[in-house]
């Protein structure tokens, strides 16, 4: 396959979050441009980049290999998640414009009639959109590429289980946009935090050993109103 030199990066890392390219195996800049169809040096770029997140280590002797993050690695993702997702969601508060209220309402419409109909596969296409959206509302490149990144590892990291009440969730998506339409930062952010640990429960580590369940990421016990205008 033949790709644009400058998505070479996108490209490695998604064959990584995909499992095309295993965890600890070589990452040979000739093989990988060879794949690509590109020329060495924006794979040796790409491979750069790629060590900076994570997804890369350069080992003696072997040069670029794929990552192999250890457990307390991939739980401390679940914890960076609560701690960014809520901020992301009060920042969106402050600066969404109406171009991204309108895609949110769209996905929040679109999720929750497939919540009522079922359909596993199109909600969690739809979680991802929605969740890249919210972090695009934020107004901070730096805050949206961390938000970026963040979902990037963890899918690569973890099998995400079906919601176990995908109506709820859909709704819980629905409450935080009402939240950032009124411009109410506290009330994103707290609703956000809820959606937040609730779903770290459905997530399991993809790499054998893992527990069934991520460590240190508790289920909050405190109920969030969602009740209000819908828009």
């Amino acid at each position: 396959m033949r790709i644009p030199a400058h998505s070479v990066c996108t490209a490695i890392r998604d064959d990584i979050v995909a499992g095309v390219h295993e965890r600890g195996s070589r990452l040979t800049e000739e093989l990988l441009a060879r794949r690509y169809g590109v020329s060495r040096v924006p794979v040796r770029e790409a491979l750069r980049t790629l060590e900076a997140e994570g997804f890369v280590v350069t080992r003696r002797h072997a040069g670029a290999c794929v990552a192999e993050p250890s457990e307390q690695e991939a739980a401390d993702l679940l914890e960076m998640r609560l701690l960014l997702e809520p901020l992301g969601a009060s920042r969106a508060a402050q600066r969404r414009t109406e171009a991204h209220l309108k895609v949110l309402r769209g996905l929040v419409r679109l999720g929750q009639e497939r919540a009522r109909r079922g359909g596993s596969e199109d909600l969690r296409s739809l979680g991802g959109w929605f969740h890249e959206t919210l972090a695009q509302a934020t107004g901070s490149q730096a805050l949206t590429s961390a938000l970026t990144q963040l979902r990037h590892k963890i899918a690569w990291m973890y099998v995400v289980d079906a919601a176990p009440d995908p109506v709820e969730s859909w709704a819980e998506h629905g409450a935080i946009v009402d939240a950032v339409t009124r411009g109410d930062g506290e009330r994103a952010r707290a609703i956000t935090a809820l959606h937040t640990e609730r779903s770290a429960v459905s997530h399991r580590l993809r790499f054998p050993g893992g527990p069934d369940r991520a460590a240190g990421v508790r289920t909050s016990q405190h109920p969030v109103n969602m009740s209000g205008p819908r828009h």
